[in-house]
């Protein structure tokens, strides 16, 4: 599988998807039009290991809400980004069966050399 869910009003992300050689492989996601479901996030945590690691701890809500005193479990994590879309991690690129989570410079490297070879 070769997808990508990003927000399309994101630079950040538009900088990253501008430097894929190969994007039109790709199946593209815009999270804030189109929702992502149970399934989505589901195959994404088989993926990434945890609920924790697709999560955005940048995000305002998080603040906002008041998330960053809380315990969070798991589940909390997983509840979050199915409730609202900007909780998840973006961009968050899987490559067969890779996942890259977020815009680290190091993470954004690796799967540059990942899906441009």
């Amino acid at each position: 599988m070769k997808k990508i869910y990003y927000l399309k009003t994101c630079d950040t992300c538009k900088r990253i998807l501008k430097q894929i050689k190969n994007i039109d492989q790709f199946q593209l996601q815009d999270i804030k039009e189109e929702s992502v479901t149970v399934k989505q996030v589901e195959e994404m945590y088989k993926l990434a290991g945890s609920y924790e690691k697709l999560f955005s701890k940048r995000a305002k809500l998080y603040k906002e809400m008041g998330l960053k005193d809380e315990n969070l479990t798991e589940n909390d994590f997983k509840r979050y980004i199915l409730e609202h879309y900007t909780f998840l991690a973006r961009p968050v690129i899987i490559y067969n069966e890779d996942i890259f989570v977020g815009n680290s410079p190091k993470t954004i490297e690796t799967m540059l050399q990942k899906v441009n070879n």
